[in-house]
Parts: C-alpha cells; sequence; structure tokens
C-alpha cells in the first residue's frame, strides 16, 4: 500500500475539515479524489505530507508513520500543488533544477533528471524564459515538471489543470496517464468529474469531510439507483411522457433540449422496451441511444447536489 489514511480528524478551531477520514492508495494506481472546493480536498494532502498537524487517526505513507524526516521516503515522493510554485526570478529550467536540487546533490545525476522533466513536459522551446512570460497552460506543465523531476515512486496533484485551456488540459492528463503507465502511483484530486472519470482508475467520492464511497466506476454504479440512461429525442406528447413514468423500472424522466431522457433502476433489455413502446403507440423519434450512468449522476445521487 502506497498511502493509507485510517481514521483521520482534523479540525480548524471548531470545524470539523476531515471527519473519520479513510482511504487508501494501492501500487500502480490513479485513485481519482473528488469533492466540491472547500471539502477538505487540500487539507488532506498536507496531512499526508505534514505539512500541517492533524487531530487523530493514521497515515502511513509507504509504510512509514512519519516521513518528516525521512528524505529516503521523500524523495520518492512528487507533489504538484494547486496554486502555481515557482520562483519568478529564475528560469524555467533554473526553477527545475532547484526542486531537484533538494533531493539530487550530484550535478551530472540532476543535469539528467531537469532534461528529462523539460522534455516530458515539452518545455524545450520555452527553458530560458522566465515564469511571467509563460502562457497559463505552460506555467501549469512547469508546475508539473518541478513535481516529477526527482521521478517520483508516488505522485500527488492537486487541482492541476484549474484554470487552463481544454489543449493544455488534455495535455496534462495524457502525460498523468503515462507517468502512471511508467510505474507512478498517482493521488489526483479535482473538481471536474469527467477528468476523474477519463483518467482515473479508482474514484473516492468526497464531502462535508468524509470519504462517501470508493471504487472503480462499475463499482460506484453498484452504489446508485441509476443503472441505465437512455436519450430520445423528438417530439412527444405529455400523456406518453406520463404513461412512461408509471412504467416499471424507470425511476426519472426529464424533458430536456427536444429529447427525453429516461434513467433505469436496470440495465437489461431496456432499449428493446422502450424501442416496442415507442412502436406500439405510434410515436415518431428523430434518434435513441443508451448509455451508462455518468459520475456526475453518481456523484448526485450520493451527495444530493451537483459538482
Amino acid at each position: 500500500m502506497v498511502i493509507k489514511v485510517k481514521n483521520l480528524i482534523k479540525k480548524f478551531e471548531e470545524k470539523v475539515v476531515l471527519d473519520n477520514f479513510n482511504l487508501e492508495l494501492k501500487e500502480n494506481d490513479i485513485l481519482g479524489l473528488i469533492g466540491p472546493n472547500g471539502c477538505g480536498k487540500t487539507t488532506l494532502i498536507s496531512c499526508i505530507l505534514e505539512l500541517i498537524h492533524y487531530d487523530s487517526g493514521n497515515i502511513l505513507v509507504f509504510g512509514e508513520n512519519s516521513i518528516k524526516n525521512k528524505y529516503d521516503i521523500k524523495r520518492k515522493i512528487g507533489f504538484v500543488p494547486q496554486e502555481i510554485a515557482v520562483f519568478d526570478e529564475l528560469t524555467v529550467r533554473e526553477n527545475i533544477d532547484f526542486f531537484c536540487s533538494l533531493y539530487v546533490s550530484n550535478k551530472n545525476e540532476r543535469k539528467n533528471l531537469v532534461n528529462y522533466a523539460i522534455d516530458f513536459v515539452d518545455l524545450k522551446k520555452f527553458e530560458k524564459f522566465i515564469p511571467k512570460k509563460l502562457s497559463g497552460g505552460l506555467l501549469r506543465r512547469l508546475n508539473i515538471a518541478c513535481g516529477i523531476v526527482n521521478k517520483p515512486k508516488l505522485l500527488i496533484l492537486d487541482e492541476p489543470t484549474v484554470a487552463i485551456d481544454t489543449q493544455s488540459r488534455n495535455f496534462i492528463l495524457e502525460k498523468i496517464k503515462l507517468l502512471n503507465e511508467q510505474g507512478t502511483s498517482i493521488l489526483y484530486t479535482t473538481h471536474y468529474l469527467e477528468e476523474a472519470e477519463y483518467l482515473c482508475k479508482n474514484i473516492s467520492i468526497m464531502d462535508n469531510g468524509k470519504n462517501i464511497v470508493t471504487g472503480d466506476m462499475k463499482e460506484l454504479i453498484e452504489n446508485v439507483s441509476i443503472k441505465e440512461k437512455i436519450f430520445v429525442s423528438g417530439i412527444f406528447k405529455q400523456s406518453f411522457i406520463d404513461f412512461l413514468k408509471e412504467e416499471e423500472n424507470i425511476i426519472f424522466v426529464e424533458e430536456k433540449d427536444g429529447s427525453l431522457i429516461l434513467n433505469y433502476n436496470t440495465n437489461v433489455g431496456n432499449l428493446k422496451n422502450l424501442v416496442h413502446l415507442l412502436d406500439k403507440y405510434n410515436v415518431a423519434y428523430d434518434s435513441i441511444f443508451s448509455k451508462r450512468p455518468s459520475l456526475q449522476d453518481v456523484y448526485l445521487e450520493l451527495t444530493g447536489k451537483e459538482m
């Protein structure tokens, strides 16, 4: 186990930010920790990295109770914070070299690692730039390069794609996936549900300082009533919509942008049965297709609110 958090409690004065929180990150996993801003994600990371004290509970990182003075363990960890954490007066290369120097004293080894990080995030053309000359997306790449320059076995990323363009976001997600394929275990916090669904092997849903549920998408769907969603476009009479609402396996019907969205409590035979009903009652439709529930659906049902 790379990270194991058990019954963690953290308070700020009287406010409980982490409430008997439990989490496990297995080797070579990408675990997505999702939840709204203010739910305790960053506080959890700070506790794991021993940047702040917690009130009770236990945290193991690579099997160690404390990593504070264990530089052989710290060398195996990379951290990319939500805020850009680089030095304004240093160039791209100098910034990456500085963070590498915290753990690597040998100049030749450090040079090779810095070259690796620059190439990995594709900043070679910008290595002599200072941060204020970089776009938001390039700054995020620099932030990541500083966090991976030591080739960590554990990488913790806290909202690494906040406020950047789609192209930069896709680049970063693909690089994170590649790091995992190369053997890095990753804890990834985000409030972008589509990112977590695309990137993460397992997902923990967090709300009000608690870990509500953890699992892959199949396991998460088992925890909610929605098992399948069918989208059908056309013009429908209210009487037919009311009829659908009374069908045994349909738990919710929503009209949106000229389509009906039907939520089912089973994933067996729904599309065939709906086509049969449409034909039986001579209801014309333009298109029909089925999708599994999204992470947004799971999150909404388990927390009672949208992200």
